[in-house]
């Protein structure tokens, strides 16, 4: 383990952002949201389950998807030099940013290059990670969320709350009024007559976003994965506005985190089974797009790949926590974690929500904040992540790990000094005895008489326990008394 910092420059942390025990507390107390994540996630558990039921090797397929992702991050540094290899043969141009504030540097750069103001999004964890958002508007630019969870969260002015439905805390009706009061500020205006009604809402998104894939030059997307064998991205949805980013723009700008990369295009099989029915419970994403560079003639013709660092090496370099790089985005853990089903995703202070939140935050960002140093207690530590993680990420083992780290990192304390203090009595079996003798003389002088509340850091253990008395002798002592050296009683009794 590197006692190196995270690379991660640009903070992800929401802005005044409280520890989770606090926010958890205010998430609570709001009762709408926590009726739109329990229907939420009841529902797309019950799909998982039908869907993943219909799989009768579906621990093999989950070995696999693990197998694939470990090779990659094995020998990560020789596979994504040869994903840059294989994509400059194709015609893309590869970058390669250290931190967010490298990352968006160079996407901003780019589209600047191209004369642009606006940009069409796919829908991307990593562009939320490093806040690219909020870098494009900073510098004139303005940055289109095209599928439909996004636009709800970009034009209610919020925060996304989950990895699979970033809107997941909102419910029709409130969708309605978003559509009306925020749409025709940014474009093509909701209808007067709009409903609550999911085919009239997607219609009004519909319509609303036709104008920006007709007029944009410039698309930027994520990555599912990147096969280091053949220089291919893939990126899979269920509405088809990526695959309207991909093709339509002049100039693809693909925003990758390096641990997306996979060796060989056959690892897609196992992957693209586990990824659809973990995510939305379906046997296969409804669009599957993958592209390997520029191809003349046909989609843009202007290719530009950024592999992103971002604190991901920091991460490698754990033993426990570094499978958490395996993770492939699908929320399966957040759908079934009860802790995530009470609080929603704003209470975890970042983009990645939930069980796996808790352990990738920490370790991209440390555990110095007060908002990362509560993430690794916000688990019940059940299990229930890591029987649903299609990668078999052992979060528990993580969150136990980090929470390890976190004591640590505060220094010393007055329950580490304890904790001190009582393995160096009890390492040594003459010093262990000496304080159980010690122990029993101060019993026999108090009579038996114990105080109720112990001083300082003790008294939260008085508080809800009797102090007991001491015996009148230690076990060593009655054994010695009552037994010859063979272990026999001298009374001659068998007990």
């Amino acid at each position: 383990m590197t006692d190196s910092p995270p690379l991660q420059r640009t903070s992800p942390i929401y802005v005044g952002m409280p520890s989770f025990p606090v926010a958890a507390r205010v998430a609570l107390d709001n009762t709408q949201q926590r009726r739109n994540l329990a229907h939420a996630t009841s529902t797309i558990r019950a799909k998982r389950a039908a869907v993943v039921a219909e799989v009768a090797d579906w621990e093999d397929v989950r070995l696999a998807g693990a197998s694939a992702k470990d090779d990659a991050l094995g020998d990560l540094a020789v596979y994504l030099e040869e994903l840059e290899t294989r994509l400059t043969e194709q015609g893309a141009t590869v970058h390669w940013a250290r931190d967010a504030a490298e990352a968006n540097r160079i996407v901003v750069d780019l589209v600047r290059a191209r004369g642009a103001d606006e940009v069409v999004k796919v829908k991307s964890m990593a562009t939320q990670e490093i806040e690219l958002n909020e870098a494009l508007e900073a510098a004139g630019i303005h940055a289109w969320e095209t599928d439909l969870a996004e636009l709800i969260v970009q034009l209610g002015h919020d925060r996304p709350s989950h990895i699979l439905v970033p809107a997941i805390h909102r419910n029709r009706s409130e969708v309605r009024e978003i559509f009306r009061r925020e749409m025709g500020a940014v474009g093509r205006p909701a209808p007067d007559d709009l409903t609550d009604e999911p085919a009239r809402l997607a219609e009004a998104a519909r319509l609303h976003l036709r104008e920006k894939f007709l007029r944009a030059k410039v698309a930027v997307s994520g990555a599912n994965f990147a096969v280091a064998e053949t220089g291919t991205l893939v990126v899979v949805e269920s509405e088809g506005n990526g695959r309207m980013c991909l093709t339509l723009p002049e100039t693809l700008i693909s925003v990758v985190g390096i641990e997306k990369v996979v060796p060989r295009f056959a690892d897609l099989g196992p992957l693209l089974t586990l990824l659809p029915r973990s995510s939305t419970g379906e046997r296969m994403n409804p669009y599957t797009s993958m592209w390997t560079g520029v191809t003349p003639g046909d989609g843009p013709q202007d290719v530009h790949v950024v592999l992103v660092d971002n604190g991901r090496t920091h991460v490698l370099a754990d033993p426990v926590g570094r499978q958490a790089l395996r993770c492939i985005r699908c929320s399966a853990c957040l759908n079934v974690c009860p802790v995530y089903e009470r609080t929603g995703g704003h209470a975890y202070g970042s983009v990645y929500p939930g069980p796996i939140g808790a352990i990738l935050n920490p370790q991209l960002r440390g555990v110095g904040s007060e908002v990362d140093a509560s993430l690794p207690y916000a688990s019940s530590l059940c299990g229930a992540c890591f029987e649903a993680c299609p990668v078999r990420i052992d979060i528990p083992e993580v969150l136990v790990d980090l929470r390890t780290k976190v004591v640590e990192a505060k220094g010393a304390s007055a329950e580490g000094v304890g904790m001190g203090a009582m393995g160096w009595l009890f390492g040594s079996a003459g010093r262990l005895g000496l304080a159980q003798r010690a122990a029993t003389l101060a019993g026999r002088l108090s009579r038996g008489r114990m105080p109720r509340n112990l001083p300082g850091p003790l008294s939260g253990w008085t508080n809800a326990r009797d102090l007991p008395a001491p015996p009148p002798e230690t076990f060593r002592d009655w054994w010695m008394r009552t037994h010859d050296a063979d272990g026999t009683r001298r009374d001659g009794s068998d007990r």
